[in-house]
């Protein structure tokens, strides 16, 4: 079970020594990561970063991928300008950082990124992920948003969410079966409501033996063990994608 002291028990895991192939640019009020594919696509991807901001490079590496595999990818600053959370904090403050934080507060920014991306960008198509906080998020985003198409959450804390399934838009949620701050009880009693009260396509995927985090801090060269689910989850999220974008 999650430790009391640690309600988001997020250690970087590996952090990746990546500078990222995109650039950064400012959206209004805004600075965010952008990557573009290397063919003209009219199909995009936002990216929605956990607790450790918009720069972590990890988020960029995943962010870079999506643009390999033919997607406009754009991670913004959704904390705005404030401070992403660092391990040096200590986590008792937790829950006052996150009161400034509120993953189902990010609708503003949201309009602005899907403006221009549209308008800027040529995008059509527009599609959500997220992990950890920013998984929380697209699961706000899937209850809400009409202007998305399909959302994938990556272990999304389930305590982040908001108390309501029918999903707007297929939406596909990776969990880790050893995750310390998403007991599999929550899982499970997600997968009954969302069968009880969503009308559109989702998934929901536990994925053997894994941690919180697995998909994007987690490196397969350190961690060989875990490279098949790794790389397992990469491919679902990007098959997820290509099929309802």
């Amino acid at each position: 079970m999650a430790n009391e002291l640690k309600p988001c028990p997020c250690d970087i895991g590996d952090r990746f020594d990546y500078g990222g192939r995109g650039q950064e640019v400012q959206v209004e009020h805004i600075q965010a990561y952008i990557c573009k594919p290397s063919v003209s696509t009219d199909k995009a991807v936002i990216v929605i970063h956990d607790i450790f901001g918009w720069q972590l490079p990890n988020t960029r590496y995943i962010t870079d991928m999506l643009a390999t595999n033919g997607y406009i990818a754009v991670c913004p600053d959704f904390f705005v300008g404030q401070e992403a959370w660092k391990l040096s904090n200590d986590w008792a403050s937790f829950d006052d950082w996150l009161k400034t934080r509120n993953a189902s507060k990010i609708d503003k920014e949201v309009d602005v990124i899907l403006k221009y991306l549209k308008e800027q960008c040529g995008a059509k198509k527009i599609g959500a992920i997220g992990f950890c906080w920013g998984g929380a998020a697209v699961q706000h985003l899937m209850l809400k948003n009409p202007h998305l198409k399909t959302g994938v959450s990556l272990y999304g804390v389930i305590k982040f969410f908001e108390d309501r399934f029918s999903l707007l838009h297929p939406t596909f949620f990776i969990f880790a079966e050893k995750d310390e701050v998403i007991p599999l009880d929550q899982v499970t009693l997600l997968e009954q409501k969302l069968k009880q009260n969503c009308k559109v396509d989702y998934e929901v995927k536990i994925y053997p033996g894994q941690t919180h985090g697995f998909v994007h801090r987690k490196r397969e060269d350190i961690n060989p063990q875990d490279k098949p689910y790794i790389e397992e989850g990469r491919k679902d999220m990007i098959n997820w994608l290509n099929k309802y974008l």
